[in-house]
């Protein structure tokens, strides 16, 4: 049985509306890919370590990575990291250009009512993070809409210029219809998984 793991974006969580239509679907069409999708801090090293110890838990079978906004980033740097396939739907493409804002100032998360503190030290621990150009291209598959309303659609074209991209006009930083490519998000992990 593979493994998709679904990286939320910053400040929701696993009852966020993408990650709730994906698991369902899931379980109707494809009940034998395990869905997987923690609740993460915004707090860097924590994250990474709750990610990171999945990962490498579930190394015994295929891990497909999905990644919206902060989620994203971070499905980039196991991208990475682990030579894993990852879908990454409007994604933070550079997130220390935006985390200084909310330093010091009480966050809250969107479904849960947690609330968190970031500070300066949570900004270098981002930095360790931070992949500048992905080298793995077959292994990327990036989701923008023009109208996302929160990151710049842009940077993502840009970042990930060399992968396979599909820039739809339109939308919002949710990705609107986001439930149109499920099916072709499965087809393009295994296809992955199969060429190896």
């Amino acid at each position: 049985m593979s493994t998709l793991l679904y990286i939320h974006g910053f400040l929701s969580s696993p009852s966020s509306f993408k990650s709730q239509q994906f698991k369902q679907w899931l379980t109707q069409h494809r009940p034998d890919i395990h869905f997987e999708c923690p609740l993460l801090p915004p707090y860097p090293a924590q994250a990474h370590q709750i990610l990171d110890n999945i990962i490498t838990q579930s190394a015994e079978r295929p891990i497909y990575l999905v990644g919206s906004s902060m989620g994203g980033f971070w499905s980039t740097y196991f991208a990475e990291k682990y030579n894993l396939p990852a879908v990454l739907v409007n994604p933070a493409c550079a997130p220390l250009t935006l985390m200084p804002s909310y330093v010091g100032i009480e966050l809250k998360n969107f479904h849960t009512e947690d609330t968190y503190l970031l500070n300066d030290s949570h900004l270098k621990e981002l930095a360790e993070f931070v992949i500048e150009e992905p080298q793995r291209i077959p292994n990327y598959w990036v989701l923008l809409q023009t109208g996302d309303e929160t990151l710049d659609y842009r940077l993502a074209e840009k970042k990930y210029r060399k992968c396979k991209v599909t820039t739809e006009d339109g939308g919002d930083h949710s990705f609107a219809g986001f439930e149109r490519y499920f099916e072709n998000i499965i087809r393009f992990f295994e296809d992955i998984h199969s060429a190896r």
